[in-house]
């Protein structure tokens, strides 16, 4: 497998691109999700307004216009004509302490329905506080730990129902 992609505008505009087209890309990044991109000469200003890593999808604000911008690869390609889809859904059912250190706050309470990304608790370890945001929509089923609790590397924190 080569390092083609196929890119597609507002699912009505297909490029084919390579890796060495994607290397001469002249883009700066000013900041957080701003860029400065030159293009034949010509300057835009671009944001990314969403992403979604997982099913490589993107809205991209390019000088006050909206795009929404699909990425896939060779293999993504060969995976969708097997019949399957690459992150099509994400079922991750609990979390676990990635490290040891101490509950500072819990966010969510158990039967509370969350959204992907909202905060669900905060872990302090090695003198850093870690946020931990929701992987997925659901419904928290249980909260393993109280505010306080000092936790082991891999413990249970929260379920999803």
């Amino acid at each position: 497998m080569r390092d083609n992609y196929k890119i597609s505008v507002n699912d009505s505009f297909l490029f084919d691109i390579n890796k060495e087209e994607v290397f001469k890309f002249d883009a700066v990044n000013t900041g957080g999700d701003d860029y400065h991109a030159l293009h034949n000469n010509a300057p835009y200003k671009a944001t990314i307004v969403s992403s979604n890593f997982y099913q490589k999808n993107y809205t991209v604000k390019v000088n006050g216009n909206l795009y929404t911008v699909s990425i896939a690869d060779d293999l993504d390609l060969l995976i969708k004509e097997l019949g399957f889809e690459v992150g099509l859904s994400k079922q991750i059912n609990a979390i676990k302490a990635p490290m040891p250190g101490l509950i500072l706050e819990i966010s969510v309470e158990v039967g509370q329905t969350v959204k992907e990304k909202d905060p669900l608790l905060t872990l302090e370890a090695m003198k850093m506080e870690n946020s931990f945001q929701s992987p997925r929509d659901g419904v928290i089923k249980s909260i393993a730990v109280s505010k306080g609790d000092a936790v082991d590397k891999g413990q249970l924190l929260i379920e999803f129902e």
